[in-house]
């Protein structure tokens, strides 16, 4: 199993998924349904391991 992340790793993974949906939600001509999923799935592909590290670290 790998080493959970650090607080700093979460920290940068985060920001860089919130100024990633920033600039996408900024430059899009319409917000639209398959738009929203996106962001949704993507979020859940950041904060689903993020979570995890954190409880595994807990631990």
């Amino acid at each position: 199993m790998r080493k959970p992340l650090t607080h700093t790793q979460c920290i940068i993974l985060t920001l860089f998924w919130a100024l990633l949906c920033f600039l996408v939600l900024t430059s899009a001509p319409r917000i639209d349904g398959p738009l929203i999923v996106a962001i949704l799935i993507s979020g859940a592909l950041v904060f689903i391991p993020i979570t995890k590290s954190i409880k595994a670290r807990n631990k």
